[in-house]
């Protein structure tokens, strides 16, 4: 776990770098032997990287150790003395022979490589330092693969005695595939069984520049978290192309799965990802159904016949029949509309206007474009997770405002939270919960200190003693605290899972806030609708309601988890419930525009 929060990290990538024999990696990553004579050799051909490939960093790219550069020797001013054991050199030392020329050997090296291992040599060279046409790969990427080569003699990956290798055609299936999984990936070549030396190489070339480019994509290098907001602390392990190419490489007819499982495995994406071929496909709910009408503007309160189909297309009909005779312009159906409206770039006025039937009426290649563009942001966002995300567990998503709890993969307890304001925005990270607090302080923040309590205080000199706050210092700096009761601002309870963001979940005197359909109100923690609930849920067995609410009263009480319990605060405006329908929420903290954008989606923002 790292100090932002993060958890868990990927087990693909350490699972299945260790799962693979560590033979048959190192084989892939050193290369065969190109040429029978050099089978005794160990050492790499003249043009390989002197550095051993290291392991990336998310959205980094492939280090190198480099040998350090000998020290440079001038012979006018530099004396060297011998070591005093240091015995004379024999006499006839000086008729050894002298020493081979690098420069030398690397031209004898490069002139008995076979031809297609020289061509792919020479395409490498050809290409280095320009720039990536296509736009696949960095140059960092790009001289990694270069090292890659020629740790292997520059011997090809995908062809074998001028056939291409098992590998090639499942990965080629892939690759083509890739929009599947809402990647962009350009200049998949196509096997020839004909090819010339040069045509081999650069297919093989081609090719390998592609896989790469789709396990850099499919874990997450494309969308930097940081970029679309600094409190998001989830972090993609971005996959090495070394260990990209070591893995997809030597799978045999099984590359094509190999590859694809760089993308995420959770059910989350899984089930988003068949939401996107449904809608590609034409099968998507809402986009075949009839237009809805022109009319009057629509508020709260408001009859008309148009009411049923709007409830429908938002599917917030409760039954067939409710829908039919309600039409009852409401302020649920307005609050969805409000949420419909933000999700498309509306003004979020939850009025019915003209733009907003337009938006609503189905069929339509620009809703499905703007929905395409809405489910692969909300993917994109599933490569920032942990890829094991704990078969017990805490899930908060954000823009939902709504907590659960799941053991062995099934949701037991279903919350409504509040969540923090637009201008406060609740992090976005995933942690362990390892003790709840009953009866807690509430130590005040320094930004709410400074930027509201303060204030009213310097025209109040009664302020803090009148709510009952405890005012002190501690290695001089103002400390601000309200005891345990019952006005207390975090409740009777709060979970805590450490981290960086100083935030978590809690009880809250505020129980009205829970009633609203948008709850965005805090300063950024998540506040829990009938806590001692979740507490007893997250504590388990032998704990009831009763044996908590027994520890309230005036001292902090400390309650430990059995095993801690991992956290997820996530933000996904798209999701498939549990019936298999897919949910739109509003975009409350603009990010999902943001990773829309930054995916190139910008006339869909």
């Amino acid at each position: 776990m790292n100090s932002g929060g993060k958890l868990m990290r990927a087990p693909w990538r350490e699972a299945e770098f260790l799962g693979v024999s560590v033979l048959t990696l190192v084989f892939c990553l050193a290369g065969t032997p190109a040429r029978p004579e050099d089978a005794s050799r160990a050492t790499p051909s003249a043009g390989a990287s002197p550095g051993i490939m290291a392991m990336s960093s998310a959205h980094g790219v492939p280090s190198f150790d480099e040998l350090p550069e000998a020290p440079h020797f001038n012979p006018d001013t530099d004396i060297v003395s011998p070591a005093p054991d240091e015995a004379a050199p024999p006499p006839d030392a000086a008729a050894a022979p002298p020493a081979a020329n690098p420069s030398e050997e690397a031209a004898a090296a490069q002139q008995n490589l076979p031809p297609l291992n020289a061509a792919l040599k020479a395409a490498l060279e050809a290409r280095s330092g320009l720039h990536d046409h296509l736009g696949l790969l960095h140059r960092r990427e790009r001289e990694a693969i270069a090292a890659f080569y020629a740790m292997r003699d520059f011997a090809p990956l995908w062809w074998s005695d001028g056939r291409p290798n098992p590998e090639a055609a499942p990965a080629i299936l892939r690759l083509q595939h890739a929009a599947d999984d809402g990647l962009d990936i350009k200049g998949v070549p196509r096997l020839s069984s004909s090819a010339t030396g040069e045509e081999i190489a650069a297919t093989d070339l081609a090719l390998t520049d592609a896989v790469v480019a789709y396990g850099r994509q499919a874990s997450g290098v494309r969308v930097d978290p940081q970029l679309i907001s600094r409190l998001i602390g989830e972090e993609p392990d971005v996959a090495d192309p070394a260990v990209i190419l070591a893995l997809v490489a030597t799978a045999g007819e099984r590359a094509g799965d190999e590859l694809q499982k760089f993308n995420p495995q959770q059910k989350g994406y899984t089930a988003l990802r068949e939401k996107l071929r449904e809608l590609r496909h034409g099968h998507t709910a809402g986009l075949n159904d009839p237009a809805i009408p022109a009319g009057p503007v629509l508020r709260p309160g408001m009859r008309d016949p148009r009411v049923p189909l709007i409830r429908a297309r938002l599917s917030h009909d409760d039954t067939e029949e409710a829908a039919v005779q309600n039409l009852v312009y409401d302020t649920k159906i307005a609050a969805a509309v409000a949420d419909f409206q933000k999700a498309n770039g509306l003004p979020p006025s939850g009025l019915l206007t003209a733009r907003t039937v337009a938006a609503l009426s189905g069929g339509q290649a620009s809703q499905s474009s703007r929905l395409e563009a809405e489910i692969i942001a909300n993917m994109e966002r599933w490569r920032w997770m942990p890829r094991d995300l704990g078969e017990e567990r805490i899930d908060v998503n954000i823009p939902d405002y709504e907590a659960v709890v799941i053991q062995n993969g099934v949701v037991i307890h279903r919350t409504r939270v509040v969540v923090g304001k637009e201008a406060t925005p609740t992090p976005i990270f995933s942690n362990t919960m390892k003790f709840l607090i009953v009866n807690p302080y509430w130590n005040v923040p320094p930004s709410i200190l400074r930027k509201e309590m303060l204030p009213k205080a310097a025209g109040d000199p009664h302020y803090f003693s009148r709510l009952g706050y405890e005012v002190f210092t501690r290695g001089g700096h103002l400390v601000v605290r309200q005891p345990p009761g019952e006005r207390n601002a975090l409740g009777r309870i709060k979970f805590m899972f450490p981290n960086d963001f100083s935030v978590y979940m809690h009880d809250t005197p505020m129980r009205k806030l829970f009633a609203s359909s948008k709850r965005a109100f805090s300063h950024g923690c998540v506040r829990v609708d009938n806590p001692f609930a979740f507490a007893v849920t997250v504590l388990g067995p032998g704990w009831s309601e009763q044996r908590v609410k027994k520890l309230i009263g005036g001292k902090e009480r400390y309650v430990y988890l059995p095993k801690p319990l991992p956290v997820h605060l996530e933000y996904f405006t798209a999701y498939v419930d549990q019936s298999g329908e897919l949910q739109l929420r509003a975009d409350v903290y603009g990010y999902s525009r943001r990773v829309r954008e930054a995916l190139g989606f910008e006339g869909n923002s």
